[in-house]
């Protein structure tokens, strides 16, 4: 049987696989995003960002973690999984991640922080687009995954 309290997992240690992803993600030539699924305090799945390296604006790591997720998992399965992401989701990922019904998302650096590293407007946040879902906790080892944003190139 699976430990259905998040409460219980190694947050800290998930959240610095995905700053790992994150830091692949900018390696390869994409921007720094990394994202794992865990249930029962083990990692099921992970991605990092390929927007760039596979021509494709769906390929954020939150998106294609929820689309493999609603493929691979049933229900009962994913509402007992958490999202852990290096980034808040997007609205377009927070929107998939609502269909795929994760237990919870952790993140570490807010979509407002992002806005600031990209010059852009923020963003609708991802605990609206997710309210009634899935819960949402962040920011996270905020300074950790900050430090992936000011060395990367935006």
């Amino acid at each position: 049987m699976t430990d259905t309290n998040a409460d219980g997992f190694d947050h800290d240690s998930h959240l610095r696989k995905t700053f790992d992803l994150a830091r692949e993600a900018a390696d390869r030539g994409d921007k720094p995003f990394g994202s794992v699924l865990v249930r029962g305090d083990t990692i099921v799945m992970t991605d990092s960002n390929r927007e760039v390296t596979e021509n494709d604006i769906r390929r954020h790591p939150e998106l294609h973690l929820a689309y493999r997720a609603c493929r691979e998992l049933d229900p009962d399965e994913r509402s007992e999984t958490v999202m852990y992401t290096s980034t808040e989701p997007c609205p377009m990922c927070a929107g998939g991640m609502a269909k795929a019904g994760f237990d919870r998302v952790v993140y570490s650096v807010g979509s407002d922080e992002i806005a600031e590293f990209t010059g852009d407007e923020p963003s609708v946040r991802s605990a609206e687009i997710l309210d009634g879902v899935s819960d949402v906790v962040g920011p996270v080892l905020n300074d950790e995954g900050r430090q992936i944003h000011e060395e990367f190139d935006w």
